[in-house]
């Protein structure tokens, strides 16, 4: 579908500068050496490309719209304001774009079940149903916490007829669900195939990931270009491990005039202890089978981390992002939740759009953003999900008991 350009290192296949790699055990390398090659044979197969598209186009309803949010536009003043509406996909978010792809090419590996991990719930409801439209047992590692605050997702995967495992050792959140995940891949690779859900993890997944999530950039330059004969000036998107960030970045990262601008989650604030800010407060370490950036204690050990969204509530970033940061390609900001919060009721009322809280730091970083430039200036903001889950848990932020 798309080549591997700004995507690895060309001496250090899957290298992004001094990020990525494969650390992990014996157990797993075998399998993961089969995947890397898999993965090169099938993208650039154009019978399973154009299978991949068709699924794209006919069952996740892409391309997803380009909306210019003229009403945000005029009262924020400054840039327009178009927002990717990744939100409107089948399964209400971009997780459908590489779920599609990995089962795809799990089912062609000779695959019979999948495995995922899940924080907000989309990545495993998106793994769900591609399982059950492919006809493949599917198992969800969820962490509990996650579990009670995304309560209907998790009951979107079982009527999807997932399993899903409540993990209750660490912290009960994304991380300690990958590790789960993790585990049960190398237990049982013969017939499995785990879906990761980011830019994250050994060598292929990060540039496997990105690539099938690229479709989001690849829509955005061919429809802002149709509408306005222009290229944004800047493009800015939510980052917890950073699946739809990389895919809003991948078709700029080499055009120089066209900001990039990641947007984590600094929670209640980034001099405290409970946030998920990596870029700005973490180190290079290894985990979850990469070297990245990650927030570590004064020990050198995985820290803490808190955030209101449960998909950003991860203690690390994609590789290709640390390289991005490091290089200064991108730009790194933290949001509180507060700011996503108000965002989130912001951006209802104004556009009558109801997304994600993950989504809603970016949009909180836009109101920002777009007064401090002109307005023949353009800003592209991906929407990566809605937020129908999320309005329990912001009505609990905000004093407000809606369910008994």
């Amino acid at each position: 579908m798309l080549t591997k350009k700004n995507i690895v290192t060309k001496n250090k296949p899957g290298r992004f500068g001094e990020f990525g790699g494969q650390y992990i055990p014996e157990t797993l390398m075998h399998e993961v050496t089969k995947l890397a090659a898999a993965y090169e044979h099938y993208r650039q197969d154009p019978k399973f490309q154009a299978e991949l598209k068709d699924l794209l186009d006919n069952y996740a309803n892409r391309p997803s719209l380009l909306y210019h949010a003229k009403k945000m536009s005029a009262d924020l003043g400054g840039a327009q304001i178009y927002f990717k509406r990744e939100d409107l996909n089948h399964t209400g978010s971009h997780k459908i774009n590489n779920v599609l792809g990995q089962v795809l090419l799990a089912k062609k590996m000779g695959k019979t079940r999948v495995i995922a991990e899940t924080g907000a719930g989309q990545h495993g409801v998106a793994t769900a149903t591609v399982a059950a439209l492919m006809g493949m047992e599917c198992e969800i590692f969820m962490g509990e916490v996650d579990t009670k605050r995304q309560a209907l997702n998790v009951y979107r995967m079982e009527l999807l007829g997932a399993k899903v495992h409540s993990i209750t050792t660490g912290t009960g959140t994304l991380k300690d669900a990958v590790n789960a995940a993790m585990q049960e891949w190398s237990r049982r690779t013969a017939d499995t195939h785990y879906v990761i859900g980011s830019v994250m993890g050994p060598a292929p997944f990060p540039a496997m990931v990105a690539d099938f999530q690229s479709v989001i950039s690849q829509e955005i330059k061919q429809q802002l270009l149709a509408e306005t004969g222009k290229l944004p000036d800047a493009v800015v998107a939510c980052v917890g491990g950073g699946s739809n960030a990389m895919g809003a970045f991948y078709h700029f990262i080499s055009e120089p005039t066209v900001r990039l601008i990641g947007c984590e989650a600094a929670g209640k604030g980034v001099n405290t202890k409970q946030h998920a800010a990596t870029v700005e407060r973490g180190s290079t370490g290894i985990f979850h089978g990469m070297k990245s950036l990650f927030l570590q204690n004064d020990d050198g050990q995985i820290d803490q981390v808190y955030s209101i969204s449960a998909g950003l509530d991860y203690p690390g970033i994609g590789p290709q992002h640390a390289d991005l940061a490091a290089t200064k390609r991108a730009e790194y900001v933290g949001i509180t939740d507060d700011e996503a919060v108000s965002a989130f009721e912001y951006i209802a009322r104004e556009e009558g759009i109801i997304a994600a809280i993950e989504s809603c730091h970016a949009v909180a970083y836009v109101r920002k953003l777009a007064p401090t430039m002109r307005p023949d200036q353009i800003i592209v903001c991906n929407l990566s999900g809605r937020g129908d889950k999320d309005v329990a848990a912001i009505a609990r932020y905000r004093g407000k008991k809606i369910y008994d």
